[in-house]
């Protein structure tokens, strides 16, 4: 065996037809397996996570577990090992190339600030560039003496005259004339960094204070566009590349944003979303002025697509229960519209795709797929499997599909309901899962926490309560000043709906979620009564009130946020009648609280509050803190310890069935 051959061997599949690829997706019958797969299968880190093509499509870029170690792997068109770098826990966030031989990862640390200048914490962004020539990698900014605080906004890589450049927003330190520098404000500005020389050029300066600018970077690498906004008077223009106003207006909230040079040369693309009905919508002006004309107009959009060469707009994600990518123009639309077609009934996510868009990179996920990676060839045909996210059986995902119902208001609610695998729909306990947010929502893919919990006999519902995106403007502004109202109702009135179905059993519920769903699972228990058996609250909110006044003081007290929060979730005494922490004495059942020490986004004293006041009211709690870990549990080890934590817990609360029989006759859904 080949240098290598063996790390390749262990993270890559043999090529498929499309056929045969349908033909293992599909195949997800059979004998039902007694045993579930060991917790650590959905709690580690995925063993593949992110990858990425090369221009020419002829390399591919991965990261995740080979030879039992998370590596970045880097692959030629044959499956030939070119790199093989361990990586550790980082955090890595991004993956991207920046011609053929060089590889940009993302990743952010938690930061202690060592001051009480808006906040203790900060979560930081670093861009590491890794070279396949051999130097040694070197981060954005990192010996550039008058940057600080990693990268601040990433606006893409170009090639120009042979050269790669990057272009990331930093913050700049002000000379004083001696040979120290100082820290006079926050807001980034524009660099450009040459990936050869680690030359870093600012080409564009920050706003004053109380204001926020950002920019789109032309093929050029010159600033194509400026966005100003004024978050005290809410006022914002547009400014093209020679300085001319040619967009403005008035949004309160800051609901404004550049997107992308437009579909044809000369135009720029922008949206505005609208302070009183929050719709969205996107308008596409020529960069020498003009009137605007309004584009994409009622479509649900979650991501776009640009041209790395030219930063044109060339399509977009477009949502729904499965989201679809779509592209302008005809050629790119039939192949992405064929690759799909490829993998019916599951969703097909497109990550990346080589200059000519005939090699893709895609990932699948859905009803017995734990989140599988293709390098999909257009002409051939052949799709490749690159790896899994999850490694398992098949016949070991759970079920998941769409679930519809009607709130007590009569307002129509979707949710995903996971079944346990090879367990009859009727009469299950059940854990209700309520996703964060709350300006999210949950599709009928792979969850590895819901999926861990299905593995072991229960359903798991997942509520899009008003208030979630995807359903339409209005639907979301309906959950404004309902945190612990009619948000949470739509939660419970769903559970009720599936107990009227004889899929759950209403004896046999606990609740449990992060960020806003560990607000809600914490509201479950106590704003509400004699729902659950249990709670489990991951990174909850517990103190409404008190997340206010720290995001209001974190954010240098911005007007447009504050607008903004009085708008979702109120102020004042209506903050204070949903907060859970002053209802503790009202708790009806075990609580089981974990946060991360380091998170930066529901500070870690949001539990330890919550913990005192059960406490105090003679409530059974369990705390379980997790060290080094931030808001998203991106932590392989930490993020273990929270789903054994969550799971003991669940099952001394409210125990599964047994496990059915396994062989012919097992029951199936």
């Amino acid at each position: 065996m080949k240098p290598g051959e063996r790390l390749v061997k262990s993270l890559l599949r043999r090529v498929l037809s499309i056929g045969a690829v349908l033909a293992i997706l599909l195949s997800i019958g059979g004998e039902a397996t007694a045993a579930p797969e060991p917790v650590e299968v959905y709690g580690n880190l995925p063993g593949f996570e992110m990858a990425a093509m090369s221009p020419s499509g002829d390399r591919v870029a991965i990261i995740g577990v080979a030879a039992d170690a998370r590596r970045l792997i880097v692959v030629d068109k044959n499956g030939g090992l070119l790199a093989a770098t361990a990586l550790g826990d980082q955090k890595f966030r991004q993956i991207l190339w920046a011609g053929e031989d060089k590889i940009l990862l993302r990743y952010s640390q938690t930061v202690d600030l060592g001051i009480d200048f808006t906040a203790d914490k900060a979560e930081l962004s670093t861009m590491l560039v890794v070279s396949l020539k051999g130097e040694k990698p070197w981060a954005v900014f990192d010996k550039t003496r008058n940057i600080t605080g990693g990268i601040r906004g990433f606006y893409g890589v170009l090639e120009r005259g042979g050269h790669w450049y990057g272009y990331f927003g930093g913050i700049t330190l002000t000379e004083n004339g001696r040979a120290d520098a100082f820290l006079e404000s926050t807001l980034p500005e524009l660099y450009e960094v040459d990936l050869e020389t680690r030359r870093a050029t600012r080409i564009a300066r920050r706003t004053g204070e109380g204001g926020d600018r950002s920019w789109l970077v032309g093929p050029d690498g010159k600033v194509a566009a400026t966005l100003d906004f004024a978050s005290q008077s809410g006022k914002w223009t547009i400014d093209n590349a020679g300085g001319q106003t040619i967009a403005s207006g008035k949004s309160a909230l800051g609901g404004i944003e550049l997107i992308s040079l437009g579909r044809t040369p000369g135009t720029i693309v922008y949206s505005v979303t609208d302070d009183v009905t929050g719709e969205a919508r996107w308008f596409e002006i020529a960069a020498a002025g003009g009137p605007a004309t309004e584009i994409l107009k009622d479509v649900a959009i979650t991501g776009i697509h640009v041209d790395e060469r030219s930063r044109q707009l060339i399509g977009y994600t477009q949502d729904g229960d499965i989201p679809e990518d779509h592209f302008f123009d005809s050629r790119l639309e039939k192949a992405v519209a064929g690759t799909r077609r490829a993998f019916p009934g599951l969703t097909a996510e497109l990550i990346d795709w080589s200059s000519d868009f005939e090699r893709l990179i895609v990932k699948t996920e859905g009803v017995g797929d734990p989140q599988t990676w293709w390098k999909v060839g257009i002409k051939t045909g052949v799709a490749e499997p690159l790896g899994v996210s999850y490694p398992m059986p098949l016949d070991h995902v759970g079920p998941m599909r769409i679930v519809r119902y009607k709130a007590a208001d009569g307002l129509d609610i979707a949710g995903v309901l996971t079944l346990p695998p090879g367990r009859k729909p009727v009469n299950l306990p059940v854990i209700v899962f309520p996703h964060g947010g709350p300006s999210a929502r949950d599709y009928p893919g792979f969850d590895w926490w819901a999926q861990a919990f299905a593995a072991r006999g229960y359903a798991v519902f997942q509520p899009n309560f008003r208030g979630s995106t995807g359903y339409g403007a209005a639907f979301q502004m309906a959950g404004n000043g309902e945190w612990g109202r009619k948000m949470q109702s739509d939660i419970s009135d769903g559970l009720k709906d599936l107990v009227r179905q004889g899929i759950v059993d209403p004896k046999r519920a606990c609740i449990m979620g992060a960020s806003y769903g560990g607000y809600a699972a914490l509201a479950g228990v106590t704003l509400q009564q004699g729902l659950y058996r249990c709670a489990v609250a991951v990174a909850g909110v517990s103190d409404v009130q008190r997340m206010y006044d720290t995001d209001v003081f974190r954010s240098g007290h911005d007007p447009a946020l504050i607008r903004g929060l009085k708008a979702e979730i109120g102020s004042g005494r209506a903050l204070r009648d949903v907060s859970p922490v002053r209802f503790a004495d009202r708790a009806d059942a075990p609580i089981l609280l974990i946060h991360g020490k380091d998170d930066t986004v529901v500070l870690y004293e949001q539990s330890s509050a919550m913990a005192r006041a059960l406490k105090n009211a003679g409530k059974p709690v369990e705390f379980v803190t997790l060290p080094g870990e931030d808001h998203w549990l991106s932590k392989g080890a930490t993020r273990l310890a929270m789903l054994k934590a969550a799971l003991d817990f669940v099952a001394r609360h409210n125990p599964p069935d047994p496990a059915p029989p396994s062989g012919p006759g097992a029951a199936t859904e």
